[in-house]
């Protein structure tokens, strides 16, 4: 090989290196992109009130207890527990799970379970079961009572927390009369 066929290579190969970088210069200065002068997004965030040392979200406006539990039945409320028994028992003397047994636990003490380590969170909330109270921490658990262990994102629609509630209160020795 001479050295004229040796420099047309060398040659060919640095005017494709500089044909890639012109181009990528060209095309910078055609789609410019005007970058932003803060990065990222603004997050709002709600006001929490502060209750015995326990955050839980203030209320913006009241739920019809008893409208929510007519929309509820017992077998759907069944079925939409199976998500629910990965983490708690449902059964009488049942034994705590990851979560504590849930077997009367409509009109319990939250955090009631002398043999179940509660977050303090839980622990510190001094409030009972109501159909209330569990329609609201099975909304958004995490957001109802902040600092609660349970990482459960929670349940939307408000036929499955009234199906929930109504299978919950129907497994107990005493069920509570419905609102």
């Amino acid at each position: 090989m001479d050295s004229f066929e040796l420099n047309k290579i060398i040659a060919a190969v640095l005017m494709v290196a500089l044909l890639i970088i012109g181009i990528g210069k060209i095309s910078n200065i055609i789609f410019y992109v005007e970058k932003p002068k803060t990065p990222g997004y603004a997050i709002e965030v709600e006001k929490v009130a502060s209750i015995s040392g326990t955050e839980v979200e203030v209320a913006d406006e009241k739920v019809d207890i008893a409208a929510l539990m007519a929309m509820g039945d017992v077998t759907s409320g069944e079925k939409i527990f199976k998500k629910c028994a990965a983490c708690h028992s449902i059964v009488k003397d049942g034994k705590n799970k990851i979560g504590p047994a849930l077997y009367n636990v409509v009109g319990r003490q939250v955090g009631g379970v002398s043999d179940y380590k509660y977050s303090k969170a839980l622990a510190g909330y001094e409030k009972s079961w109501t159909f209330e109270e569990l329609n609201g921490f099975l909304l958004k658990p995490a957001k109802w009572i902040k600092g609660t262990k349970m990482a459960y994102a929670g349940l939307r629609k408000e036929e499955d927390r009234a199906s929930i509630i109504k299978y919950l209160n129907q497994n107990s020795d005493s069920p509570q009369p419905l609102p």
